[in-house]
Order: structure tokens, then sequence, then C-alpha cells
């Protein structure tokens, strides 16, 4: 159901200050505020849950630097994307742990962390979140998404039970605990193998890009349904019963104009809202690359700012905020929770 206060996502921890998916980076999007930590899942070939965005780590540790892993270098064929890595089904826990995380944007964000911090098992992100909790006081959310299911499940190594099993030793699943987990995938058939084959008690998210993409699942099962609908009033209907929310690229809510202004909402915020589940949008990120041309910031010239400076994304955030969302993925938690809580701008922006 939606939510009566706008939900602040942590995506993939602040990975706007931290190399993300470290604990480091979700340490720190709790202390910014955050409601819930943002976090993807993919195994290793010893089936140990890990957090990488992929499971392609090429671009997000320094594996390329370790001459004893070179030869499990591969080209794979992952939700129909050809990719060149190292992938984490690939190497077991024991060899991921040598390597240490990078900067996924590193023309545009610091990298001056890079090589500090190991890839983090689902595990220690659960215990993190427990200590988080305790020490600040509030319930610190974990927010999970299945990463890649059909293809995993493919290579033997499903992940959704692996991923219950991680909870309920944490203790998650408890009645009462369960609240702190949401589950999303952008995939609907692993939502509902979730909620009908296995039983699980979570609260469960439709994630879509764009509006003309097909899930993974549906392309291997020889469907068409895009992400548009499966959205719409009858495409939810269909899916009544195995969601709770969910979690549409933000220009599904507000499209861009042609010249790059946010334009008039759709009505996917109404119709998911009619159906009685909640929007969380994503991603917002505060460098101008990531923001409409009018919220981006400028040089003493009135010229357009580098792409790394930062925007009005406070602006952004209470745009959508008017257009009626229910939970706002970031990259900055610190700058979306001012917002949230000050949605006039009051405190300036």
């Amino acid at each position: 159901m939606p939510t009566t206060s706008p939900l602040v996502l942590g995506h993939r921890g602040a990975s706007g200050y931290l190399p993300e998916h470290t604990l480091a980076a979700y340490e720190l999007a709790a202390r910014q505020g955050a409601d819930h930590l943002e976090l993807d899942l993919v195994p290793t070939r010893d089936g140990v849950l890990v957090a990488r965005h992929e499971n392609n780590i090429w671009g997000t540790t320094d594996v390329a630097d370790h001459p004893e892993l070179a030869a499990r270098r591969r080209r794979a064929v992952v939700d129909g994307k050809e990719l060149d890595g190292i992938f984490t089904e690939d190497l077991t826990l024991e060899e991921l742990r040598t390597l240490r995380a990078r900067e996924r944007l590193p023309g545009l964000r610091s990298t001056e962390h890079d090589g500090q911090w190991p890839v983090p098992t689902f595990p220690e992100i659960i215990d993190l979140r427990a200590r988080l909790s305790e020490e600040l006081g509030r319930t610190i959310g974990l927010y999970v998404e299945l990463k890649h299911p059909t293809h995993l499940a493919a290579a033997g190594l499903p992940i959704e039970e692996r991923m219950l099993a991680d909870l309920d030793a944490g203790g998650l699943l408890s009645e009462g605990d369960r609240d702190a987990v949401w589950v999303q995938c952008f995939e609907p058939g692993s939502l509902r193998t979730m909620r009908e084959r296995l039983g699980s008690p979570l609260r469960q998210v439709l994630l879509a890009t764009a509006v003309d993409d097909v899930p993974a699942d549906l392309v291997a099962a020889g469907e068409e349904r895009t992400y548009a609908e499966l959205l719409s009033p009858e495409g939810l209907a269909d899916l009544d019963g195995v969601l709770d929310g969910v979690g549409p690229s933000k220009t599904m809510v507000l499209p861009w104009t042609a010249d790059g202004a946010l334009g008039e909402p759709t009505s996917l915020v109404g119709d998911a809202h009619a159906a009685g589940l909640a929007v969380h949008a994503w991603t917002f990120r505060a460098e101008n690359r990531f923001l409409p041309v009018p919220l981006r910031s400028t040089g003493e010239d009135g010229a357009p700012g580098p792409e790394d400076a930062l925007g009005d994304l406070a602006g952004e955030v209470r745009a959508y905020l008017e257009a009626g969302v229910d939970g706002i993925f970031t990259d900055h938690p610190d700058l979306v929770v001012q917002a949230v809580r000050d949605p006039d701008g009051a405190a300036g922006g």
C-alpha cells in the first residue's frame, strides 16, 4: 500500500560519496538518514549471496589487477546483452574476498576510496543493519533486489531461496521484523515464485525500465509484454496478490520534454495507487549529468556547469513528491532526506 511518508532509499548505499555496495556506503546512507539500504544480490560459485549491481564485476572491483584470476575472463550473454568480464558465479567466496571495490563512475565521482573495502556478503549486510538500527535508535530497513534470476537459475544458481534463508537466519522473516524488508526485481516471474511457490511474506516490488522494454524472464519464455503493459491497470490486475509496489524509472512518472525539462505526469502513480500499490521511483542523483536541464547548476557566466557539478536535486525530488511517489531511490541520501523533510524548499536548495 502507498506509504504516508516518502521513503528515502539509499541506492547501493550512499553511492554518490563512496564506492557502491560496500559496508561503508551502506553505513553512510543510514547515518545520512536513509530509511532503507538498497542492495543487489548475486551468487558466488559456491552459492553465497554477495552485493553487486550485476554479476559482471569487471567495472566495480580491482579484478583486472589479479593475474591469478585472468583465466576466468570470458564473454557471456546476460539478460540478452553480450558482456566481457569476470562473473561472480565463476568465483568462490574465498576468491572474491581477495578483491576490493572500485568507483563505478571514475570520470564523475572521486576514486580516493578505491581499494579500501571488500565485496560484502548478504549476511554481513544483515548484521550491519541490526547494529545500526540499535545504535541509531530507529529501524533501518533493507531493500533487496534479486538480480538476473532467470539467467542464474539456468546456471544452476537460483537465488530466491538463498535470499530467504539468509533473511530467516537474520531474524527478518519473523512477524514484526519482516516489515523492515522489501524485495524488488525486474522479472515478474521471480516475484511470483517468491510469493506463490515459496510463500514469502515480504513486500514485493516490480521494477520497470523504459516503457518498451520486456523483462528478461518473459523474453526467455517467448512473451512480449512490455513494462508499460505490466504497469497498466490490466497488467497490475494480473499481478494482484504478487505485488505491494512498483519501482519505475523516474521518466516513467515524469517524462522529459524535448528540451530536457520535466514534463507532465503520466497515469502511472494514479494507476498504481488505485491498485493499492506503492510507487518507489529511481534513480535520483545530484550531478548535472543526471538532472533535467533546468535543474542543472551553471557557471558564473550562466553557461552550463560541468556534468560532475551538483545541481538542484531537491527541486527534482519535490516535483516527484508532488506527483505522488511514495519512495525515492537515491545515491545522495542526505540531500533527499533534506528535500523530503522540507518539501517547500524553505531551507534553501
